[in-house]
């Protein structure tokens, strides 16, 4: 990196050329609730986007997808609510959507990004959706509270919103890059239960913007989970003004490898707040796998460990059951050699060794409960096999989380 990256406020409103607005539309009961999100960027972008990889996906899963074919786009809508997933009329109402929106913004409707999330099965009620959009258009703004309006709006069971931006230098100009997700359960990606909506005002081909975007969500969203359902909803998107005024990046290079450091750090945050906000969730869980023989393989044992609901409730309940991590290590479905193992666990109260090569060290129970009674436990497991590693993120497995999800839809 030869760029600064800091941190800015105004999440996707931060890059020149982008407003937004959250309204309550009147999707959701509780109507102190919003419920319907836009972000319009003043021109054409480049845009990209990655989507859930499980074969029930939601229209506007597929609407999404076919109008970003051409790499372009002008205005993202989301509603929440409703997921407008496995009902007969879901593309219908999704292109319906987008093609009111268009009309009002002047635009084609395969200008639109769209997306929804809520309860799976239940159609779409586009009435009130269409009808907001007069209204969400009128309460546009460029500034923090219009981003925050948008975050809250795409919302669900999440406690917290999600939003982030950074600024680096370009090529002599500033550039920004902003984002807003929401995500808290049914989140086990490639990819997980979740949106995200990411603005940038740097100026890159779509193609070149597919490319980063591949690239970073490989070790930061993919590398998420809260409970190890794949959602039918989940999409990753950036639009790209190009209003910098920056060299456009065409090709890897330089400006290219720091763009995509500051789209990694702003994706890393977006993730790791999904996963400390899990349904039900006490405690943000870091696995972080060191020094073993293939990457790949590094991050398949990361998600294992964090997919694991024995490990899971052994830190909700600041347990140190380090024999479940191995476990988890063990079933993961890669060769590795257990007599090499260590593990640590680490949190703002210290760090204690509980395993040695692959056999119980002996540490306090006392100092162990210090360290596993913290709001962020790191797994830190040493293979001694090599020079690689990946990191994921999950929570812990509680009694709420049981609760949250046993009566969902009522």
């Amino acid at each position: 990196m030869t760029s600064e990256i800091k941190s800015v406020s105004s999440g996707v409103c931060a890059a020149k050329g982008f407003k937004a607005a959250g309204i309550h539309a009147g999707l959701r009961k509780n109507k102190d609730k919003l419920d319907l999100a836009l972000i319009v960027a003043d021109n054409e972008c480049s845009a990209a986007g990655v989507f859930t990889t499980n074969r029930v996906f939601a229209a506007p899963v597929g609407v999404t997808r076919a109008h970003l074919k051409n790499g372009k786009a002008r205005a993202i809508i989301c509603n929440s609510g409703n997921a407008n997933a496995c009902v007969s009329d879901g593309y219908e109402k999704a292109e319906q959507t987008c093609a009111a929106l268009a009309e009002k913004l002047g635009c084609e409707a395969d200008d639109i990004v769209v997306a929804s999330t809520g309860v799976i099965g239940i159609s779409l009620p586009v009435e009130p959706l269409v009808a907001g959009i007069p209204t969400l258009i009128a309460e546009l703004g460029s500034d923090e509270a219009a981003s925050d309006n948008a975050a809250r709006a795409i919302m669900t069971t999440d406690t917290k919103k999600k939003e982030f931006a950074f600024e680096l230098t370009l090529g002599g100009k500033t550039v920004r890059i902003g984002g807003i997700c929401k995500g808290s359960g049914m989140i086990q990606p490639n990819m997980a239960t979740m949106l995200c909506f990411i603005t940038t005002d740097a100026a890159i081909t779509s193609d070149m913007l597919h490319k980063a975007l591949s690239e970073v969500i490989r070790d930061t969203f993919n590398m998420v989970s809260v409970d190890g359902d794949t959602s039918t909803n989940d999409m990753v998107t950036v639009l790209a003004s190009g209003l910098a005024g920056n060299d456009e990046i065409t090709s890897e290079g330089e400006d290219y490898e720091n763009f995509k450091e500051a789209l990694k750090k702003l994706c890393t945050c977006l993730c790791t707040a999904i996963a400390a906000d899990g349904e039900g969730a006490t405690k943000l869980i870091e696995c972080r796998i060191r020094n073993f023989s293939d990457g790949k393989q590094a991050r398949i044992l990361a998600k294992s460990v964090i997919n694991s609901s024995l490990v899971k409730t052994a830190i909700f309940g600041s347990d140190a059951n380090w024999g479940r991590i191995l476990c988890a290590l063990g079933y993961a479905g890669v060769d590795i050699d257990t007599d090499k193992i260590d593990v640590k666990f680490i949190s703002d109260k210290g760090e204690i060794l509980v395993c040695e090569n692959g056999k119980g060290y002996p540490f306090s129970e006392e100092k162990a409960k210090e360290i596993l009674l913290e709001d962020k436990i790191v797994i830190d497991v040493d293979m001694k096999s090599g020079e690689n590693g990946a990191v994921a993120w999950g929570c812990d497995l509680s009694y709420e989380y049981v609760h949250i999800n046993g009566d969902y839809r009522s």
